[in-house]
């Protein structure tokens, strides 16, 4: 049997992970370490989270951000989840907080609002875990550059092209990249562009680390010379209403054939999925080869696993 792996090495300064940024730099690089480690020695930590209990607080529906916590923390010897629906008015969510921390040791919410996120941490004891808001999504961006160093090594000086809507994923990608020392550029319409506070942010961090980050409105000049190529739905969850302008007004970002032509024969293509085939991405660029968007779902599991060990060791 193998011997059980000595986390104490591995705890995070912060107690959350709200955001990218509760993580260091040195932090984020040391949980992608992990997680390599988690996926090549799986065995290794069977018990190391031993007793350990999640509340899911899921206010929009998922399938790898469900899956892969439950499946997480039962692989490194947890016990079960319990899982809490949308939130609702039966009673304050600082109550909710102070009753679930009393039964488990995190809280992994999935919300519509980066405030829920905020307001959870300020009130629960125990770590929250920002598994989606409107401005974050910083667990997909861990298993996003976990895939990037398996395929492509170091982050310096690599180019990662996002394309379509400045998102959640798109934030998170760029505050990541940019500490990385990961050249970031992101084509989008005029009207959807990414936060500006957060682009001022990752330029900030870029300026220390010799990257660049770039917002276009030219998707061909936008993935030009790209190592890898991302999208992302065009209308996220709350957006629905909007699907059908914003099918119009993507339309010329969608990263078909000839966009990937621009980024060059080699150029990764990534999706957080799930994808609309035929709208943000051709059924053809997602079946290539080159595309690593299941690459990206298994690592959901790992780089989370690693994220656990260090917030619950």
């Amino acid at each position: 049997m193998a011997a059980a792996a000595n986390v104490e090495n591995w705890t995070m300064l912060s107690p959350d992970l709200k955001s990218d940024l509760d993580l260091s730099t040195e932090e984020l690089l040391r949980l992608l370490d992990l997680a390599g480690d988690v996926k090549r020695n799986p065995l290794r930590y069977t018990s190391a989270l031993r007793n350990r209990y999640l509340t899911l607080l899921f206010e929009k529906p998922s399938l790898r951000t469900r899956m892969t916590f439950e499946v997480a923390i039962q692989q490194l010897g947890g016990g079960s989840i319990l899982n809490i629906g949308p939130i609702g008015d039966r009673e304050p969510l600082k109550d909710i907080a102070r009753n679930v921390e009393r039964w488990t040791q995190g809280i992994v919410a999935r919300v519509y609002s980066q405030q829920t996120i905020e307001d959870l941490a300020k009130w629960a004891s125990v770590p929250v875990i920002n598994a989606l808001s409107d401005l974050y999504h910083p667990c997909q961006a861990l298993a996003d550059f976990q895939t990037i160093r398996e395929r492509l090594g170091d982050f310096r000086g690599l180019r990662l092209a996002f394309a379509g809507d400045g998102n959640n994923v798109a934030h998170s990608l760029m505050l990541d990249a940019a500490r990385l020392g990961a050249h970031f550029t992101i084509a989008c319409p005029k009207g959807y562009e990414p936060d500006a506070a957060i682009v001022a942010q990752s330029r900030a961090f870029a300026a220390e680390t010799g990257a660049t980050v770039t917002v276009t409105n030219d998707p061909i000049e936008g993935v030009r010379g790209a190592n890898a190529v991302y999208t992302d739905v065009w209308a996220s969850m709350g957006q629905e209403h909007e699907a059908d302008k914003r099918r119009e007004i993507f339309m010329p970002y969608q990263v078909n054939e000839t966009l990937m032509e621009a980024a060059g024969p080699d150029a990764l293509f990534m999706h957080c999925l799930p994808a609309k085939r035929g709208l943000e991405v051709t059924d053809g660029v997602i079946e290539t080869p080159h595309s690593v968007v299941f690459d990206q779902a298994e690592n959901r599991l790992h780089a989370q696993k690693a994220l656990l060990l260090m917030l619950l060791s």
